[in-house]
């Protein structure tokens, strides 16, 4: 658990004052026990005494009051900060660097009144010491109805149980869900959320992470994260490689279908569900990237239109040089391409998140390949739960 690091007395620091005078009411021990109990801690703190790196650093008094602090770090430089009207606490203007010592000196001011410092030093964790997570939802966003909640660690996961138990999505309306955990394309520990069915359109969605202080073998948990985002309106793709078709349709009805050639022989378009993961204007489109060379080789310098379906190199684009293919002939290398107007009007109807279900092909593209979740029946999925 996170928490807080308390700092010894330089010294004790009490000062002479009229209540410890003879007809005070307070003897000299009592002003002792008073300065002994004025402390103060400095938070967050994780793995033993170190703080929290990249994040404020907090001093916290107690039992007394903070009158001034001082807080220099690497090279001396002092560390801007802000005390609390109250002089409880006094927060960091910036926020502290990885596997830095920082020297702390406070001025408080004890229950009795007498003055007291406070003096110590404090050790933020190293990149070395942690595990991060990174996410696929901003702040605010709205995304389509197909996108899961998805954690990718920079580090393995050990105690993958610990960290779920840290993880949570709730939406409203409330929907059953699951997270399931699988190696990303790298070979990374990623886990990902996704309710039973689609969401609905216009579902409140809010996801958070508290990873502080979750221990993963020698490394601990430093990330805090609330998320919310927001599902915007169905948009839902159905390309059929044998009609050579693709249709569109929102909120369940069907908006318009649109000719396309998909992946020829031995280069056949994944079959399956897959997400949206981008949108780009014009890329290019090098074979050598996805590991296509020789007679099949390919480098198109200004595809437009590019709809990313897969990190492998799955796009629905316009593919002006197919021209008399589409609705006819499947001829491309495992993309979805159209004309140029129509790729441009596809282009502008579809967002992150939305799904694309290619049937009647041949390969189902897999779970970790983009977001391939949708193509793992629910019972099984929910088995892929460390907490299952």
């Amino acid at each position: 658990m996170a928490g807080f690091v308390t700092l010894a007395a330089c010294s004790q620091g009490a000062s002479a004052s009229d209540d410890s005078k003879p007809g005070s009411g307070k003897s000299p021990a009592s002003k002792e026990s008073a300065a002994r109990a004025a402390t103060v801690a400095v938070s967050p703190v994780v793995k033993g005494e170190k703080a929290i790196a990249d994040e404020p650093l907090v001093v916290t008094a107690r039992d007394a009051k903070l009158t001034s602090v001082t807080v220099t770090g690497p090279g001396g430089e002092a560390l801007d900060g802000k005390l609390s009207a109250d002089g409880g606490t006094w927060t960091s203007a910036h926020d502290t660097e990885y596997g830095s010592t920082y020297t702390l000196k406070a001025q408080l001011t004890a229950s009795d009144g007498s003055k007291v410092s406070r003096s110590s030093t404090v050790t933020t964790v190293s990149k070395d010491e942690i595990f991060v997570g990174t996410y696929n939802v901003n702040q605010g966003s709205t995304v389509g109805v197909a996108l899961p909640v998805s954690v990718v660690f920079n580090k393995p996961v050990h105690d993958k149980a610990a960290v779920e138990r840290k993880l949570s999505v709730t939406s409203a309306p409330a929907v059953e869900g699951s997270w399931s955990w699988m190696k990303d394309r790298d070979g990374k520990d990623r886990v990902d959320y996704r309710p039973k069915e689609y969401w609905k359109p216009g579902t409140k969605v809010k996801f958070t992470m508290d990873l502080v202080g979750v221990k993963n073998g020698d490394l601990v948990g430093t990330q805090k994260r609330e998320i919310d985002f927001t599902v915007g309106r169905s948009v839902v793709t159905t390309v059929d490689v044998v009609k050579k078709s693709l249709t569109l349709s929102e909120n369940g009805k069907t908006v318009r279908t649109i000719p396309v050639s998909t992946g020829k022989k031995t280069f056949e378009t994944w079959n399956g569900t897959m997400v949206v993961l981008s949108k780009v204007p014009t890329i290019r489109m090098n074979s050598q990237t996805v590991g296509i060379f020789g007679p099949e080789a390919y480098d198109l310098g200004s595809v437009k239109w590019d709809v990313q379906l897969t990190p492998s190199g799955t796009y629905a684009h316009a593919a002006p040089w197919n021209e008399g293919k589409f609705g006819k002939v499947n001829g491309s290398h495992g993309c979805i391409g159209m004309s140029t107007a129509d790729a441009k009007w596809y282009f502008q109807r579809v967002n992150y998140g939305d799904p694309v279900t290619v049937v009647k092909s041949k390969d189902t593209v897999a779970v970790n390949n983009g977001y391939g979740d949708w193509n793992v029946d629910w019972e099984t999925w929910k088995t892929g739960s460390a907490l299952a």
